[in-house]
Parts: C-alpha cells; sequence; structure tokens
C-alpha cells in the first residue's frame, strides 16, 4: 500500500471510510426527507427544491417503466446542464435502468454508434438537440424520445444572459416516437419498486481514449457514490455548500464533484447551461456561491474579464478542478483576488472523478495531489512494469472502491487496462506521471502526446505551464509538427492577452530566456481561439492531427 502521502493527510478527513451500501438515488430521497424545502437546484434565479426534484424523478422513473425501459437497460441523457438532466439522471437510476450520459456535442454518427453499443431503447433528449436523434427512432434500437426546453424550468423572470438554448420554447408539435416532458410527468406513473443494489450498474460515461470509438466505462451504484462521498468528505461539504456548476455534468467532473456530492450533502446547485464568464461571476455574487469546481480554463477566462473587479466573489471558500494544470500565473492572480488557492485534482471517466486531490491545507501548485480516500496508488515503468520510485516517471496506476468494473462490451480492452500488483486489480491510466518524497503525485503528460525532437523527451503540458507566465498569452497549446531533421518539434498555437499584438518571433525569444532550447516551439501560431471539447479540455489532439495532415497534403 503506497502511504507515503500520509504525512500530508488532513486531519479531518479519514484515511478509510465505509461507503453506504444503497441505492445511489437514496440520496436525493434523504435530502428531500431532511430538506424538503431547501432548493436542491438554482437555474438562472428559478428555484427547485428537493422536494419537486425527488417528486418529478420519481413521476418520470414510472413513465420510463410504462415506455418499456427494465431493470438494467441502458437509456441515453443527451442534453446540456439544467434542471432536466439532474431530474432525468435520477429518474433513470429509479427505474432501476443506467444512465449513458451523452455529449451534447454528438451528432448523428456517434448517436447512431452510442444507441448501437448499448442497445438503448428511450432516450431523454433537449429541444435543441432533437433534430439530431430524432431520426434514429425506428431504424435503431431507439423506440422513444422524451423532449424537452429547458426554459420549461425558467418559473422566474431573469435579467441574466441567457443561452440560446435556453430561450428555446417547446415545439408545438413532436414527431412519432418522440413524447413531450411534461405530458410524461403529467401522466403521473407509479414508480417500480427500487430494485437496483450497490453492485449493479449505474452509469456507463463514454471515454473518448485516443483511439478508435469511444468506450463505455461500467460503473456501478457503489463505484458512483464512492467518488461522490470520497469528494464531500475531502472538502468537508456540508448542508450549507453552494455549488456552481459550469462544467458539464455528462462529465464525470461535473455529475461527481459538483452534482452528486452537493446532492448528498442536501446542498445547492447552481447551474450554467453554457459557460459565459460574465453570467457566471454574477451568479458567484448574486447567490453567494462557496463552492466552485471547474476547468483552469474557465478561471482563465473569468480571471481575464477586464470587468472582473466589478464582481463580488468574496463568498467563494474553496475553488478548485482537474482536467488541465493551472498555470502558475494564473493561480498567483487568483489567490491575490481572492485568498484562495486552487486545489487540483486528478480522475479519470474509468475512475468516476477524482482518484488524487490535494489537501487543502497543503496545496502544491500544478500537482495532481495524494491519493484520496481508500485509493492505492502506484508509478510504473511502462514496458516492463516494475514499481518506480520518487521522480522517477512512468505510468499512473490505481486501485479504489471508485474503479470503474471494465469496458462495456470490450472484453480484451476491460483486460489490457489493469494489472495486478500486490494481490490488487489496478487500472493502467495511460497517463505518464511521477511522486515526490511526501506522495505528491505530477503529470507529464499523456502516454501518447510526448513530442520526441532529436531524441529529447518534450512533455507539452510543462512547456504550456511555462508559457503561461508570458504576460502577452492569454491561451497556449503545445503540439508536434514534422521537421526534416529532428522528425518532430515544438509548435505553439497562441491566444494573445486582451489588448495584446505579441509577434511569434517575440513569443520565441521570450521561450528561449526562460526554458531549454530543445523545449521552444520553432514556430508559433497566433490564433483568435483554440478549439475545445465540451468538458472545456483544450482539443491538442485535433490541432496536432491537422498540423501533420498538412505535411501530406501536395505542394
Amino acid at each position: 500500500m503506497f502511504d507515503r502521502h500520509y504525512q500530508v493527510w488532513p486531519d479531518q478527513v479519514p484515511r478509510q471510510l465505509e461507503l453506504p451500501n444503497t441505492n445511489l438515488f437514496h440520496n436525493i430521497t434523504v435530502s428531500a426527507l431532511r430538506y424538503p424545502e431547501h432548493p436542491a437546484i438554482l437555474y438562472y434565479g428559478s428555484a427547485i427544491s428537493y422536494r419537486q426534484l425527488l417528486t418529478e424523478a420519481e413521476a418520470l422513473a414510472g413513465y420510463l417503466q410504462q415506455a418499456g425501459v427494465k431493470a438494467g437497460d441502458r437509456v441515453l441523457l443527451y442534453m446540456q446542464n439544467s434542471p432536466q438532466y439532474i431530474i432525468g439522471f435520477f429518474a433513470i437510476l429509479r427505474a432501476n435502468a443506467v444512465v449513458v450520459p451523452v455529449n451534447p456535442m454528438n451528432r448523428s454518427a456517434e448517436l447512431a454508434y452510442l444507441i448501437d453499443d448499448t442497445q438503448a431503447q428511450v432516450a431523454l433528449c433537449a429541444e435543441e438537440l432533437l433534430e439530431f436523434i430524432a431520426p434514429q427512432v425506428g431504424i435503431s434500437h431507439l423506440r422513444e424520445i422524451l423532449v424537452t426546453a429547458y426554459s420549461e424550468y425558467l418559473s422566474e423572470p431573469t435579467d441574466l444572459s441567457l443561452p440560446e438554448a435556453v430561450l428555446l420554447k417547446p415545439s408545438a408539435s413532436v414527431s412519432t416516437g418522440v413524447t413531450r416532458w411534461q405530458q410524461a410527468l403529467a401522466a403521473a406513473c407509479a414508480p417500480p419498486p427500487l430494485s437496483a443494489g450497490p453492485d449493479d450498474l449505474a452509469v456507463i460515461p463514454y471515454s473518448s481514449g485516443t483511439t478508435g470509438n469511444p468506450k463505455g466505462c461500467a460503473h456501478t451504484h457503489h463505484s458512483v457514490l464512492a467518488s461522490a462521498v470520497y469528494g464531500a468528505v475531502w472538502t468537508n461539504a456540508q448542508h450549507d455548500v453552494v455549488h456552481l456548476v459550469s462544467v458539464p455534468m455528462f462529465h464525470v467532473t461535473g455529475m461527481q464533484s459538483c452534482m452528486n456530492s452537493t446532492l448528498y450533502v442536501g446542498g445547492t446547485l447552481v447551474v450554467m447551461t453554457r459557460w459565459d464568464r460574465k453570467v457566471a461571476a454574477e451568479l458567484i455574487q448574486r447567490h453567494q456561491v462557496t463552492t466552485w469546481r471547474n476547468i483552469s480554463t474557465m478561471v482563465v477566462d473569468m480571471l481575464s474579464d477586464p470587468d472582473i473587479d466589478n464582481y463580488d466573489i468574496s463568498s467563494l471558500r474553496g475553488i478548485g478542478g482537474g482536467g488541465a494544470a493551472m498555470p502558475a500565473a494564473v493561480a498567483h492572480k487568483l489567490e491575490a483576488k481572492t485568498g484562495l488557492i486552487y486545489m487540483e485534482g486528478y480522475g479519470l471517466s474509468e475512475t468516476m472523478a477524482a482518484t488524487h486531490a490535494n489537501p487543502f491545507q497543503a496545496c502544491k501548485a500544478q500537482c495532481l495531489g495524494i491519493p484520496t480516500i481508500g485509493v492505492d496508488s502506484r508509478v510504473i515503468n511502462v514496458d516492463t512494469l516494475e514499481q518506480l520510485g520518487p521522480h522517477e516517471t512512468g505510468e499512473i496506476v490505481m486501485a479504489g472502491e471508485q474503479i470503474f468494473q471494465g469496458y462495456w462490451n470490450k472484453p480484451e480492452a476491460t483486460a489490457e487496462a489493469f494489472i495486478e500488483l500486490d494481490g490488487k486489480r489496478f487500472f493502467r491510466s495511460g497517463d505518464l506521471g511521477y511522486y515526490d518524497e511526501q506522495g505528491y503525485f505530477f503529470l507529464v503528460d499523456r502516454v501518447k502526446r510526448m513530442i520526441n525532437a532529436s531524441g529529447y523527451k518534450v512533455w507539452p503540458a510543462e512547456v504550456e505551464s511555462l508559457m503561461y507566465a508570458h504576460p502577452a498569452i492569454r491561451e497556449v497549446c503545445i503540439i508536434s509538427m514534422p521537421h526534416p531533421r529532428r522528425g518532430e518539434t515544438v509548435k505553439a498555437v497562441v491566444v494573445p492577452a486582451a489588448d495584446q499584438q505579441p509577434s511569434g518571433e517575440d513569443i520565441i525569444t521570450w521561450c528561449h530566456e526562460h526554458m531549454a532550447a530543445y523545449k521552444c516551439p520553432e514556430v508559433v501560431e497566433l490564433v483568435d481561439s483554440i478549439p475545445r471539447s465540451a468538458t472545456g479540455k483544450i482539443m491538442w489532439r485535433q490541432l496536432q492531427e491537422q498540423e501533420w495532415a498538412k505535411a501530406t497534403q501536395p505542394a
């Protein structure tokens, strides 16, 4: 058991913790019994109480059963952040079925793959996405879609700037196989007996992986409950928590660190459908938000707003996240503004969010943190599987209650994802990293992202972190590009800071003054924006593939 991190272990956090032996749905049942009129959700100023959340989830579960959903069936949840997402998530669980969270950026071909892979017969869908999934009804396993408009849960007027999708009204007509959300609720069907237990499947999030089609990560109620409970205990979340949800809940960070941990303690979720830095700052100020788990790029964006000092965000007591390292320069600006240290963590779809987190009393910058409650994590040699010591870079592996059962319908991929160490089953993360003497883990990069320039190993995440200290850089993504002599070399795609007009030559010169020559970009491309995934992560692979595709094009 890896235990060197216990020297910095938070005093109030147990090293091991017995988990509730329940279905995940019981979380909102208990919170609704304790705090029936407390707002579970605040949606652009409109409140949904725990009583309403429970009542509607049960009514929708009853309708799902009537629509033919049986225990263990997979049901697609295809929508952006909204009250309906949360209600739908728990309704599927209440029907003893399995939630398949779908990236709302997915379109026809991707949806067809998910429907075929999960054999889903029913989907819950948002109005603006219906056109992409409706054609699947009748030509695939899909038989019925429940559709809703986000505006149906705007019960109060608001002066906030709303995303276009939230302004959409329910369509006056629907096609064959499509049922309106409110119609399903109005049917007031009684839900089936709650029979799914902790060892039954609860959620199958899909991991994009590095090649081929995405793989479904099969999680039980137990593994989902593990990271939700551990996350709440680690951050000492109490009933008074008010959590800004700006990351998508189809992704495990939003699903677990935001939604499930907060609902477990009976707190309030302040839900944003789309990211908007001004709206986010206003929501923090207006609702006295105490906690904000995010993607670091959102903090970068908010703090780059020239109007940020016009907002009072002093109610924040905790801020942190993962997905990308927090640049040191931005972390310093955040601390100066709020007095808070950004608490970074680390997790994957396969681990249902965090397996590592920084202890709040001893955060380290640009660090994954230490293994959390009950997690045994090691670093191994990628080729020999030999365990490595402090400061030796290898693949991060981990064992714990939140680890998935395996990839849905992919036994070979599942077998490749695990190794046995000391009689325990460890998941191979595919991430390169190391740990220090105190047991803090640090990410070097994805196994397949390293740039090999004439034998020199360049880790893009390290170069990006260094370049964020440049005052004229707002965002940067490091990729490889073909090079006639070195094989490949370093390229930086840069979004300049507001009111800054640096030249590529100036940035390259600055880099040579601040880092080893072999790490410095040979080319700097200045752009207006960098593509991002629905979770806010920079899509480095897309940029890199585009760059290498240029080399194969005829002159």
